[in-house]
């Protein structure tokens, strides 16, 4: 990296700290720590865009050196960073929604004048931003694990900054468990590969490839798996997800979705792509099995869904497995020997890596935009709010079509090549295992065709129709710098679906390092107005072609109005009510009763019992009120988890008998414990 990109990132990483400094420093003045902290905040996420950014295009990340943050005192320890291309990648979604969200928080810390200490707010988000940083940059495992760590206490502290609610207190702990859980594999994993390679650095990493012997390379690649499977959410890891993003405040619920849960993405690419040489099938055959599987069980949790945040965060395991099913399909064409295809499935499965932080930040920043005016997260208490909050309607409209793929905008693209790649693997090899890829194009077609169904959903039951209770009749527009925020995502997911052959070029040193292929000409064609497929099987597409058609079909009824519609009398009346008195929010479809054809569809998974309450006045024809409520099941809490966590409380009982008290006995563990060991080492 040159002098101009590293600049700009230690600046970054140096307002980060300063942000949190200031934030501290002037808790007290409420007002001015949210300023300081957010401020600072936005100010490091935009220079962090701007170095990462500048140093893929130019490609001055393939002479990157990794170098020291700061001398170290602790023995085996190296604070050394390394700003490669994958590294880099990340660091710019995390610093462009680390620009968006501060911007955005400015003014949703406004909410807790008053009620919480601004200033600490500010002071966790800004570390979580730089420990999210150095987990991308850090080039040494004990650095990783440190920053890592950070990154988790930190991301437990934010979640239940509002620990009053009992609900929140349990979802932080949850997410704290499930954390540590995943974090005991990581730190096994790297022990094997120091084992094997002397050192903890992550270049004597590199060099290990295909040297560490199978059964070895095989463990320490469960061992990850299962590590960065737990943050990034993918199914049955994925409990915690559900219950903490709703609880914690709505810019950490989106940099969480955005960025947290894309550590185990990054993760799993180094680790399969850097580490550990060129894998086993069953390691791609895994990866995409549990993408495919994560993908449908999320939009179809999230169906179900009538708390907003909470769809929104099934939404996150949904999109998480569509990129696992990038990541698994590259795996697998990397070990038949297709390097053009394994790069095309990388790039399919990264790009939705960054669509999805930026779609999912937006949808999540509007959804704190209708808590913040409704004070609500469930939505058969809101309705009506596009007449109301205009631009947030706005917005969460863009961000609905995106996560929906449809085109033109980011979230078609990104699905477009995946569905590319898993079409195209069907031809590499003749064994019995190409089905995966067919059946598994035809899952994330179910997924999009469930996705867009659940936004319409999500969208018309949140912010159409007549308002539902009196919060959305009183409903008001966000304050301006929110609005700024999830405009900026706005045009980020514009952007990204209308020029994706100008944002390709960023990816050509990531593959070039990962699989020593550069594919962005291969996937360009007619001076860069197409997308292709990458062969001559491969399909093209044009967003921005379609886009312009449209635009081109607009003067049509501009010309109709004109020549027909000018000068007749405009008419203002009531909604059509099918001849009634008038319409009322006791007419409208509820979010229950949309789903409710798929619930019966898929009952055998969501098992879904109902109660039906009634109280009557004189006789039993005449009720005078009637109470109905309808619950799915989730399989993985009540038939895995909840068993599981009787077993540990019932062997922690047990165990309990060795706590005596006396010292004795505790002399005489510690006894066994050394001779046990000792026996082990010889």
């Amino acid at each position: 990296m040159n002098a101009f990109p590293a600049t700009l990132l230690i600046f970054a990483l140096g307002a980060y700290v300063a942000g949190i400094a200031g934030a501290l420093l002037f808790q007290r003045a409420e007002r001015l720590a949210n300023g300081i902290g957010f401020g600072l905040a936005a100010v490091g996420g935009f220079c962090g865009v701007l170095a990462c950014a500048s140093a893929l295009a130019t490609g001055a990340v393939t002479a990157s050196q990794s170098f020291e943050l700061f001398p170290s005192l602790i023995p085996f320890v190296r604070f050394s960073i390394h700003a490669d291309a994958l590294g880099c990648f990340f660091g710019m979604i995390v610093s462009l929604l680390g620009w968006a969200l501060s911007i955005y928080s400015l003014g949703y810390a406004r909410g807790y004048y008053g009620r919480k200490n601004v200033g600490v707010f500010g002071a966790g988000f800004n570390l979580l931003l730089l420990a999210t940083t150095l987990v991308f940059l850090a080039d040494h495992a004990l650095f990783f694990l440190i920053a890592w760590e950070i990154m988790a206490l930190t991301a437990y502290s934010l979640v239940s900054f509002e620990h009053e609610q009992e609900e929140t207190r349990n979802a932080g702990v949850l997410f704290f468990v499930m954390s540590h859980l995943g974090t005991g594999c990581l730190i096994l994993g790297f022990l094997l590969l120091f084992q094997a390679s002397g050192s903890y650095g992550f270049d004597s990493f590199h060099a290990l490839g295909n040297t560490l012997p199978a059964g070895r390379r095989n463990v320490v690649f469960l061992l990850f798996l299962i590590g960065f499977g737990v943050k990034a959410g993918m199914v049955p890891l994925h409990i915690w997800l559900p219950a903490a993003h709703p609880v914690a405040p709505s810019n950490v619920s989106a940099l969480m979705s955005g960025v947290i849960v894309k550590t185990g993405i990054y993760g799993l690419t180094r680790v399969g792509f850097d580490f550990l040489g060129t894998p086993p099938n069953w390691w791609g055959v895994t990866v995409l099995t549990i993408g495919t599987i994560s993908a449908v069980l999320g939009v179809l949790y999230a169906l179900m869904e009538h708390d907003l945040k909470r769809l929104l965060a099934y939404h996150s395991i949904e999109n998480i497995g569509i990129i696992l099913m990038g990541l698994g399909a590259a795996l697998m064409f990397r070990h038949s020997g297709h390097p053009v295809l394994a790069s095309l499935a990388l790039i399919a499965g990264l790009y939705h890596t960054l669509n999805h932080a930026v779609f999912k930040a937006l949808l999540f920043l509007g959804a704190g935009a209708v808590l913040h005016a409704t004070h609500t997260r469930n939505m058969e208490d809101m309705g009506g709010l596009a007449k109301r909050m205009r631009w947030t309607a706005l917005f969460f409209l863009v961000g609905a079509v995106a996560i929906s793929a449809l085109p033109p905008l980011n979230g078609f693209v990104s699905e477009w090549l995946t569905y590319q790649s898993l079409l195209q693997g069907f031809g590499t090899t003749t064994r019995l295992i190409r089905l995966m890829f067919p059946l598994s194009g035809a899952m994330l077609a179910l997924t999009g065709a469930l996705a867009a169904a659940c936004f319409v959903k999500a969208f018309g039951i949140t912010f159409l129709a007549q308002p539902r209770s009196n919060p959305a009749r009183h409903a008001h527009e966000a304050p301006f710098p929110m609005l700024l925020g999830q405009g900026i995502l706005t045009a980020a997911c514009v952007f990204l679906g209308l020029f994706p052959t100008l944002f390709l070029k960023l990816f050509d040193p990531l593959t070039q390092q990962l699989t020593g292929q550069q594919l962005s000409q291969q996937l360009t064609t007619a001076n860069g107005l197409v997308l292709s497929g990458g062969g001559a099987q491969g399909g093209t597409v044009s967003t921005l072609g379609i886009t312009l058609m449209l635009l081109c079909l607009l003067p049509v009824p501009l010309g109709l109005w004109l020549l027909f519609a000018r000068r007749s009398r405009t008419r203002i009346a009531p909604t059509w009510d099918c001849g009634l008195r008038g319409l009322t929010p006791q007419m409208e479809y509820t979010a229950t009763g949309f789903s409710k054809p798929l619930r019966m569809i898929f009952k055998a998974l969501f098992r879904p019992r109902r109660e039906v309450q009634r109280e009557y006045d004189f006789s039993p024809y005449f009720a005078t009120t009637l109470r109905f409520e309808s619950h799915v099941e989730e399989v993985f809490q009540t038939r895995i988890y909840r068993p599981l966590r009787w077993l540990v409380l019932r062997a922690s009982r047990r165990t309990r008998a060795l706590q005596a008290g006396s010292i004795q006995a505790y002399l005489i563990y510690i006894f066994v414990t050394l001779l046990a060991l000792l026996l082990f080492a010889l």
